[in-house]
């Protein structure tokens, strides 16, 4: 891969070079138009294998070249900081969820609180988090 490219921008990019519209891509694929933009708009971050195989197959090109591009985020892992971990963990906590996004891709978190009990059997909140597209968590 010679340069960084989104899954969105070559889906695109490989579309338009074959000359094809989304409404052909759709129908040469057999995959509908609406899961067609999400791709291209940078909603979908991670296909599932038959729907790979699916564009690869109309774009004639190999999967692989596909999935090589689903690797590339927004933003690195490593990036992510303590002090954003820290904040998503308190708003689970005090239930202020609805707004938060993932720092990857900026799609919906899904969060969820543990109720642990401890060795001196107190119950101990443990706030969770994971992306509903990308694979950021918070464990």
């Amino acid at each position: 891969m010679s340069d960084l490219k989104s899954l969105a921008e070559f889906i695109r990019e490989t579309r338009e070079k074959a000359g094809y519209s989304v409404s052909g891509l759709s129908k040469r694929s057999g995959i509908n138009i609406e899961q067609i933009e999400d791709i291209e708009a940078g909603k979908d971050l991670f296909l599932p294998a038959t729907i790979r195989q699916k564009l690869a197959k109309a774009l004639k090109i190999n999967p692989s070249d596909i999935k090589e591009y689903e690797r590339i985020m927004l933003v690195p892992f490593d990036a992510v900081t303590d002090d954003f971990i820290k904040a998503v963990k308190n708003a689970i906590l005090n239930g202020e969820t609805e707004n938060l996004r993932c720092p990857i891709c900026s799609s919906k978190l899904i969060t969820k609180v543990v109720r642990l009990i401890d060795l001196e059997n107190k119950i101990a909140l443990h706030p969770k988090a994971q992306c509903s597209k990308c694979s950021f968590q918070i464990k």
